[in-house]
């Protein structure tokens, strides 16, 4: 074993004991994996033909997986690598393909934008990776072989399994010859076990901002209670998102106050949000239905907006009805990836003022 391998397994193990966890079994594979590839990375490029094998870490929601490969970067050297959360990644890449007016000096678009997002990075990790809409199946297939063809190492996570990606049958074939490429190119590291991390407590979880959110009914008492009055109908205002502006009831400091309506239920998209977290580091919303009454899209773009606040570790304020306590009827279509959207709500201090689980 190397120096550098055993140095990221001391990490890992300081990493869990630090939080309180001690390293559980369906995690160990992939601690010994990924410490084996801090030592494989360690070693100068031109010792080895071929780079390291990519890596793919896989389970249900609340098994570790951000905290595995949170944990593995934190402990590599500084330089040359990249963590992004997927949505950020796809919406920057999005952009650099088709910001009008920019040459790629003859290579692809998708090269030359991949070329301004990871620079001379030697590492790059993803998380929450996965496929659903039809409209980018093809973009990540040509993703993933450009990143796979160059010397470049790529840690993901994702809820699926690799044929697991793009369930809707409808499109599915189109995404299977990318699951063949990850299947051949990545090892797959399955790290489902019993224990859920989601309900354990987590002493340094106070630290976060995610953490700090709140979930209050509708009346001026409980908003009083935390510090909050409603907005007077001279602060609205409208804040710029991510190529339009949208209609903010209030702006105060690094607050911004919308509402579901607004927000969720209009034609609004994953950059809209990302842009909010860029700029605000609280984001109260109001009017927040019971799921069962929300649009299809509008339940998707609400999950959206929860996984975006909790990655850019931003207080969000929901207003209205507990989306926790309105669970939708047979039938109605959930979020995607609903199990980690509501793992995320529950770290949400409850109308009550108790605090919700931590999430892992």
């Amino acid at each position: 074993m190397s120096r550098q391998e055993q140095a990221m397994r001391r990490h890992f193990d300081e990493a869990a004991a630090r939080r309180g966890f001690s390293i559980a079994p369906a995690q160990q594979a992939a601690v010994e994996r990924l410490s084996r590839l801090a030592g494989e990375l360690a070693r100068p490029a031109w010792t080895f033909p071929k780079p390291p094998r990519d890596l793919y870490v896989w389970g249900p929601v609340g098994r570790g997986k951000s905290w595995l490969v949170d944990t593995f970067y934190e402990g590599l050297p500084d330089g040359r690598k990249r963590r992004l959360h997927f949505h950020d990644f796809f919406r920057r890449l999005h952009d650099g393909v088709t910001r009008p007016g920019v040459r790629h000096d003859g290579q692809s678009a998708v090269d030359g934008a991949l070329d301004e997002l990871i620079g001379d990075s030697r590492v790059l990790v993803f998380d929450e990776f996965h496929a659903h809409d039809a409209g980018d199946a093809m973009l990540i297939a040509r993703l993933f072989r450009t990143l796979l063809d160059r010397r470049i190492t790529l840690v993901t996570t994702s809820n699926y399994p690799p044929a697991g990606l793009m369930p809707d049958p409808l499109y599915h074939h189109l995404f299977e010859p990318t699951i063949a490429l990850i299947e051949q190119r990545m090892d797959v590291l399955d790290v489902s076990g019993p224990v859920d991390f989601r309900r354990l407590r987590v002493p340094d979880e106070a630290g976060r901002r995610f953490a700090t959110g709140l979930r209050l009914p509708p009346d001026a008492t409980a908003l009083a209670a935390h510090g909050l009055t409603a907005p007077a109908p001279a602060e609205a205002t409208p804040v710029e998102a991510h190529l339009r502006e949208l209609p903010a009831r209030a702006v105060r400091g690094d607050l911004v106050w919308l509402g579901f309506d607004a927000l969720c239920e209009t034609t609004t998209a994953v950059p809209d949000y990302l842009a909010l977290a860029e700029r605000f580091t609280t984001v109260v919303l109001d009017g927040v239905p019971p799921l069962a009454e929300a649009s299809p899209d509008g339940r998707q773009r609400f999950a959206n907006l929860v996984d975006v606040a909790c990655d850019r570790d931003v207080r969000l304020i929901l207003i209205g009805s507990d989306p926790l306590a309105s669970p939708l009827p047979t039938g109605q279509t959930p979020p995607r990836d609903q199990d980690r959207t509501a793992s995320r709500l529950a770290m949400l201090r409850r109308p009550d003022g108790v605090p919700g689980t931590a999430a892992r």
